[in-house]
């Protein structure tokens, strides 16, 4: 079974400024609740081939996995996905601009368990769209609150 989650929430804060903090790894601990640890195994900027090594905490499990950044347009959408760890995985981040100029925020998870992992693949994309929606909204609050 294919895992596919996306998750979107608008965001009342000016496109590039969401973009940025979001797509900067080392923000990632202040607002994915699963995510404890980040560490760049390259040097900033990033850029295509840039890595990051994660420690995150999933369905009772610690996990550790490093993530390999595909494509980066500034402002628009960042991909990366897993280069090693128990679950290929690719996490996309698009942005774009709302009516009353704030930012629309998509969030995408897509990949292919394998093993055991295959099997609780079902429960894994139910807790998964939940911890996305937390983690967005805990976005949402952060830059919205820094904002005013």
């Amino acid at each position: 079974m294919t895992v596919d989650v996306e998750t979107s929430i608008e965001i009342d804060v000016p496109r590039e400024q969401v973009a940025a903090f979001a797509s900067d790894p080392e923000n990632a601990p202040r607002w994915y609740v699963n995510i404890s640890a980040v560490v760049l195994e390259t040097p900033p900027p990033l850029a295509a081939g840039s890595r990051m090594a994660f420690v995150a905490h999933f369905l009772g499990r610690r996990i550790a996995y490093t993530y390999e950044v595909r494509e980066l347009v500034a402002g628009k959408r960042f991909e990366m996905s897993t280069a090693d760890g128990p679950f290929p995985m690719q996490t996309t981040y698009t942005w774009s601009d709302t009516a009353d100029g704030g930012t629309r925020m998509t969030l995408r998870n897509q990949g292919e368990p394998s093993g055991f992992g295959h099997v609780t693949a079902p429960v894994m994309v139910r807790a998964m769209r939940r911890a996305n929606r937390k983690d967005l909204q805990t976005l949402k609050r952060l830059l919205e609150d820094a904002a005013t």
